[in-house]
């Protein structure tokens, strides 16, 4: 089966069930998106799930699911014992080429991108490339890659996944792209609204993983404190959206009530609303263009707060400036500053560099890249492994 939208054929198991791949099924947004398949048993078939290294977690819900094809990125878990509990006939994978490889499953109708940092690219990549909806969950694939992707992506092809983008995605539906002034991107602020740079200087990892409004893994929700995740998100709407990077005005909204705007050339603003929840933006994704009966909280707005706006603080929180001019700057800018950020992030969190180092490491970094225009994953790869090798040795100095 078929479904003819905008475009695109979004495709149906014979049951008329779409045929999910959840790439990342034990993180925050993965075990949120089988939250949603538990919901709709009817309308979604879990056929292929990975993991970067929870390997108890995968079989679990390979068993619980039936998932027929399973892949664990990191070799080093490979000969884990919990693997030995898969479903009878479930095909076993190892590496990032086999997460990639579940893809491109003839069985499989739409990916939903969730892997952490930059494996995501090539997942992403070959799920456009075979023709898959695509739920993109994983930033740092359309912000490292996006020159490659977006290109290979049909209208309707695509879905966000970040409560943000997928705020933007639907205040557009029924809109002329031509119409569109500005976005607003909306953002919580962190733990450290309103701190100076003297005060974030002291920021421990346990400060900065205790978010106020959002659950998340620990690579985002540090990077949501250091603003580096609205940055990143500025060059995702760039390429989700094909405005400029200067057409993305981040606005900190603490009552994380608004999840995004549009603005368009009569001055008219649409803004979607809805409680904090991820599993409506995953929903929304796994049932475009229709929108299914949900369980989730409402909100009611009677009995709601003032809804609260200011402007972000880019100087005591650098990162976000910093992602702003990569956005800029295009090319392999962005991987470089991504791969910096993700090692100086994990040094972060181990306690092997202080808060703002974080935005001085990727800083150095974005300084001693050459920017050139992209062309390749392999090139790719290669601006990563070289920018995260500077950035490993800018740790050892910090």
């Amino acid at each position: 089966m078929a479904e003819e939208n905008d475009g695109f054929r979004r495709t149906f198991g014979p049951d008329g069930r779409l045929r999910v791949a959840v790439l990342g099924c034990t993180g925050s947004i993965g075990t949120q998106a089988l939250d949603v398949c538990r919901a709709h048993p009817d309308r979604l078939d879990v056929r292929a799930l990975a993991v970067s290294s929870s390997t108890q977690g995968l079989v679990d819900a390979a068993r619980e699911f039936g998932a027929g094809h399973v892949a664990v990125a990191d070799p080093a878990h490979a000969h884990d014992a919990a693997l030995e509990g898969l479903p009878e006939g479930c095909e076993l994978g190892i590496g990032n080429d086999a997460v990639a490889e579940l893809a491109e499953l003839d069985d499989v109708d739409c990916v939903l991108v969730a892997v952490v940092g930059a494996i995501g690219i090539r997942a992403s990549h070959a799920a456009l490339r075979a023709g898959k909806a695509c739920a993109f969950a994983n930033k740092e694939a359309l912000v490292v890659g996006g020159d490659l992707l977006m290109p290979l992506a049909q209208e309707g092809q695509v879905v966000p996944v970040d409560s943000e983008h997928s705020a933007i995605f639907q205040c557009l539906e029924g809109q002329q792209r031509a119409s569109l002034e500005r976005i607003w991107l909306t953002c919580s602020g962190g733990p450290f609204y309103g701190w100076d740079a003297s005060r974030l200087a002291g920021v421990t990892p346990a400060q900065a993983l205790a978010h106020p409004k959002w659950s998340m893994g620990p690579k985002i929700t540090v990077d949501s404190a250091t603003l580096m995740n609205k940055g990143l998100e500025v060059i995702e709407a760039h390429h989700l959206f094909g405005v400029d990077v200067d057409d993305v005005a981040v606005l900190v909204h603490p009552q994380s009530r608004i999840h995004s705007m549009v603005e368009l050339r009569d001055g008219s603003v649409i803004a979607q609303l809805a409680s904090a929840d991820m599993r409506e933006p995953i929903q929304y994704a796994f049932s475009y263009p229709e929108r299914w009966e949900s369980p989730m909280d409402r909100v009611d707005f009677r009995d709601e707060p003032p809804l609260t706006f200011g402007r972000p603080d880019t100087d005591a929180f650098r990162c976000l400036a910093l992602a702003i001019e990569a956005g800029r700057e295009g090319g392999t800018m962005p991987a470089a500053m991504n791969a910096a950020n993700e090692v100086a992030n994990a040094a972060f969190r181990d306690s092997r560099c202080g808060f703002l180092d974080i935005a001085r490491i990727v800083e150095a970094v974005m300084d001693a890249t050459d920017v050139e225009r992209v062309e390749s994953l392999e090139q790719l790869a290669d601006v990563d492994a070289a920018s995260r090798e500077l950035a490993r040795r800018l740790v050892g100095r910090a």
